[in-house]
């Protein structure tokens, strides 16, 4: 009797971890419908984000030079690179107004 039980669940749990991950990726795809900025988020974003953005890239870019020879000691300085200076300006100049 514990044998038929335990093969059920064994066989339960195989079932379970093979149908949950498509489950979760037809779930994702709800969540990644892009919609189309209204007027205000674009204001937003032009008259708050977008300086706020500039300075976040002068200064990670300033951390970034005055950390540079550590960076370089610790074998990271395109991490360092990516993180202070790469992701504000992508923030700042590459991305659509009013999508954030």
């Amino acid at each position: 009797m514990k044998k038929i039980t335990k093969r059920w669940i064994i066989v339960l749990m195989i079932v379970t971890l093979i149908i949950v991950p498509f489950g979760s990726s037809a779930l994702a795809q709800e969540f990644f419908e892009a919609k189309e900025p209204e007027g205000g988020e674009m204001i937003y974003d032009f008259v708050v984000l977008r300086p706020v953005g500039i300075i976040a890239t002068a200064v990670g870019s300033i951390f970034f030079v005055v950390s540079l020879p550590f960076s370089a000691l610790g074998d990271n300085v395109d991490a360092a690179k990516e993180k202070l200076v790469k992701d504000p300006y992508k923030f700042t100049f590459e991305r659509p107004l009013g999508q954030f």
